[in-house]
């Protein structure tokens, strides 16, 4: 969502970042989630990435988190009511801090608190929770948690964000493993990898479809992201060019590989995911 709207010259790529179009540009919000819907995806996302406390308070408005959560979920579950086909709704639990920044993931006790906020505020509107680009296997697990103590029958994702090179594990460094085993207690529904470059979710996949049964899944970004980068800092990310064509040789090996749940995540548009609808 947040990449899409910055490629329609909705919002800047900083600062509140996609919270800032539930404010400014709401019908924006909604024209994104119906053109990804009429591409064919069968699961869309609340825009809730950002509607969290650190990211709010640049602007003095950290108070008004579970608000703008309740506004993003209502939108994506009229918009997702309004198609043709049958399409579910994914309550984002991401990081409450920083995205990839394993070493500023609050304590549990203070995620645990703001994500059972959020999960509760997404409850009524979602189909499923999407705890997604998790750098480590303490911030899954709190985000996890959460979500089980306010529903324990709605399905619960995992999405983990990995490191760049190829076999490195997490973010962190934690090993697949490890991750899974930190989530275990929460029963997850499925298991994703998430917001990394395509390469390293190939050799993740091929990890966990040795070590369970559950579904797993991948949705790709377009962007090479750097040790110490923030939102607002000045480490840059790099543009990864990656045709359509590309992409569909990627979801077609992971498909061979055992994922059954494919889309994508920041630079993956409406024409990527037609694509994969029309692979089906």
């Amino acid at each position: 969502m947040g990449a899409e709207l910055i490629a329609r010259g909705i919002m800047p790529s900083s600062g509140l970042w996609s919270a800032r179009a539930l404010l400014d540009s709401p019908e924006a919000v909604m024209e994104v989630h119906r053109d990804y819907i009429k591409a064919g995806a069968e699961v869309i996302t609340t825009n809730s990435y950002s509607t969290i406390p650190s990211y709010l308070a640049k602007a003095g408005m950290s108070e008004r988190y579970e608000d703008l959560t309740d506004i993003a979920a209502k939108m994506a579950r009229t918009a997702a009511d309004s198609a043709t086909n049958k399409v579910e709704v994914a309550g984002s639990l991401p990081p409450l801090s920083e995205s990839y920044r394993h070493d500023l993931v609050p304590p549990d006790f203070e995620g645990l608190e703001v994500y059972k906020n959020l999960a509760a505020v997404l409850n009524p509107s979602v189909d499923l929770y999407l705890c997604e680009t998790m750098s480590c296997a303490r911030e899954a697990a709190t985000a996890a948690k959460a979500a089980r103590s306010v529903d324990s029958e709605k399905p619960v994702w995992i999405a983990w964000t990995l490191d760049e090179t190829p076999g490195g594990g997490l973010r962190s460094g934690e090993s697949i493993e490890d991750a899974m085993a930190a989530v275990a207690p929460f029963s997850p529904d499925a298991y994703l990898f998430n917001c990394t470059a395509p390469e390293a979710i190939s050799v993740a996949i091929e990890q966990i479809v040795k070590l369970t049964d559950k579904p797993v899944g991948a949705y790709p970004n377009r962007y090479h992201i750097p040790p110490g980068w923030t939102l607002d800092n000045e480490v840059g990310t790099e543009h990864v060019e990656m045709t359509v064509d590309e992409f569909m040789q990627y979801v077609d090996r992971w498909r061979s590989m055992g994922a059954s749940i494919l889309g994508g995540c920041c630079g993956i548009g409406p024409n990527f995911i037609a694509a994969i609808a029309a692979s089906r």
